[in-house]
């Protein structure tokens, strides 16, 4: 049986008589920058996300540095966020000279916990990143309330979270900004890298703007410092069909890691928790191992079956940070013990039944064994 973590391919086919007209409409137009689909996917998220402002960029990773540098934030500030994320949540405070600042997750959610973070703020703190881990969303009220009551912005890394709900709010629309990813593997994937940022805020909107093209509003006139990042015309016709599938898709999910949670129910393993603020749209279906972990993974490698370990190694202790953070092995123990816990199944909409069935049986093969 052949199965994949994300079948792109099989969600391609489905969308084909939809998606090869589009993709044709701009080739016609030869309008591949700033195309009219760039602009109608937009207004398309703005309506979605219930945000008035949305500006494509090329991809989750630019939509963070081109938030963090709308807000001025460089050498000398601190930003505060999660040790246990993706690479890119980090790097793009580091590269603009600022320091990431880290708080312990939950180990129910795997995100930030809330509790944590008052105690790391300074007169430095100029920002706090929650990232909405695995399509679940981090617990938004407390942070928000936090950052009000020190002046700090928040940026919601929603890399993995577009379409997911906290207390019946799209993620994206309750922090000062929003940062999306439409790498192909996302719950909404373009089929290359693509990015947005989104806000209410209409004069962060405008730096925004300017920032991702070259710190410019009128072409040739550069009034601050910018970088190069725009969403390209075909990419924005992909999405735009895509994204009119997102809540399907993203329900099937959640039928997906209910149908998973009840067969391995009873196994000895932990299965993903919901928390009741959050709808849960899972990117990933991630579970937790007490031990035998990588025994598993290599198992299942064997069977062809494919997983992946998000994230193997916490930010803080990772080599291009481990000598300039400050930070050393025990200080995070939540992020560090998920880490030598976590492995995530297969996970996407087209996913049957057979095939799940096929991977826990293989689970529980391998938990029947050791």
């Amino acid at each position: 049986m052949k199965i994949q973590m994300v079948d792109v391919k099989r969600q391609y086919l489905k969308l084909k008589n939809e998606m090869e007209p589009a993709v044709l409409e701009v080739l016609e137009s030869g309008q591949f920058i700033n195309g009219p689909a760039v602009h109608q996917l937009a207004e398309d998220m703005q309506h979605y996300l219930g945000v008035k402002y949305a500006i494509p960029c090329a991809s989750g990773t630019d939509a963070l540095q081109l938030a963090l540098m709308a807000l001025n934030i460089g050498p000398g500030d601190e930003v505060i966020t999660t040790p246990f994320t993706f690479v890119a949540t980090a790097e793009t405070i580091a590269i603009l000279g600022a320091k990431p600042v880290y708080v312990d997750i939950d180990e129910k959610t795997f995100n930030i916990n809330p509790e944590l973070i008052e105690a790391v703020i300074t007169p430095k703190t100029k920002a706090i990143i929650p990232v909405h881990l695995y399509g679940q969303s981090a617990d938004l009220d407390p942070i928000i309330s936090i950052a009000r009551e020190h002046g700090l912005s928040v940026i919601e890394d929603a890399a993995q979270a577009v379409g997911e709900n906290y207390k019946g709010k799209k993620v994206c629309s309750l922090g000062l900004l929003g940062c999306i990813s439409f790498f192909p593997s996302k719950n909404l994937g373009a089929y290359g890298d693509a990015g947005m940022v989104v806000t209410q805020d209409e004069e962060v909107a405008e730096k925004v703007k300017m920032i991702a093209n070259h710190g410019s509003k009128t072409r040739y006139y550069h009034n601050i410092l910018g970088v190069n990042s725009r969403l390209d015309t075909l990419q924005a016709a992909i999405l735009r069909v895509k994204l009119k599938y997102l809540d399907q898709w993203n329900q099937q999910r959640h039928a997906n890691a209910l149908y998973y949670s009840e067969k391995l129910a009873g196994l000895g393993i932990t299965t993903p928790y919901i928390a009741k603020y959050a709808d849960h749209i899972f990117h990933q279906y991630t579970i937790q191992l007490e031990s035998d972990r990588d025994e598993l993974q290599l198992y299942l490698n064997e069977k062809g079956i494919p997983n992946a370990i998000y994230y193997p190694i916490p930010l803080h202790l990772q080599d291009a940070y481990r000598e300039t953070s400050g930070y050393k092995k025990g200080d995070f123990p939540v992020s560090e013990r998920m880490a030598e816990r976590v492995i995530s199944l297969p996970m996407h909409p087209d996913l049957t039944r057979e095939e799940q069935d096929f991977i826990v049986d293989a689970i529980t093969e391998f938990l029947g064994r050791s």
